[in-house]
């Protein structure tokens, strides 16, 4: 788990000056406002200011001087070197480090792998899919697991799996 971890995504210039909306996959976006730099692209961008509208954060980096380089800058993702990382709280993880990990129900019986993190204000859902034929996660046949302590027991980064309780229903849509 070395590589870095993906902060969020530009959406869009704001202004004349080089700042850009940027939507964040993180829960607290305030964190933007303690770093230092940030990287597109495998290139290194220090950061100048952040600010925040509604949902969103409007990010000035250092090169990027008027709207039409922020437009270059569309549909990139931000990335945070890992060792420029804040400290999570336990039973917390950074998105990029629970994709793809293995989902197992309490009496052991696998259940698929977390394919996407819906990100919503009363707390995230998992999206778990079944394997397919082909050893791959078959999405059209997913559930969404509410990632809550009630339904999440453990998770285990270095084994990749995830232990969950499930409820009559939540497997099928």
């Amino acid at each position: 788990m070395n590589e870095p971890i993906r902060l969020g995504r530009i959406t869009a210039p704001v202004g004349i000056k080089g700042e850009m909306r940027v939507y964040p996959y993180t829960d607290d976006m305030t964190r933007f406002s303690d770093i230092k730099k940030v990287l597109i692209e495998g290139r290194e961008y220090p950061v100048s200011r952040a600010r925040y509208q509604k949902d969103m954060v409007v990010l000035k980096l250092e090169g990027i001087d008027d709207r039409n380089a922020a437009e270059t800058m569309r549909n990139k993702e931000l990335l945070l070197d890992r060792k420029d990382l804040w400290e999570v709280p336990e039973g917390t993880y950074f998105i990029d480090d629970i994709m793809g990990i293995g989902v197992r129900s309490e009496d052991g019986s696998f259940k698929g792998f977390l394919t996407d993190v819906i990100q919503s204000p009363a707390h995230d859902l998992y999206e778990i899919s079944p394997e397919g034929p082909d050893g791959s996660p078959n999405r059209a046949a997913s559930f969404l697991l509410p990632a809550v302590k009630e339904f999440v027991i453990s998770v285990d980064l270095s084994g990749r799996v995830m232990t969950v309780r499930l409820i009559e229903g939540m497997t099928s849509l």
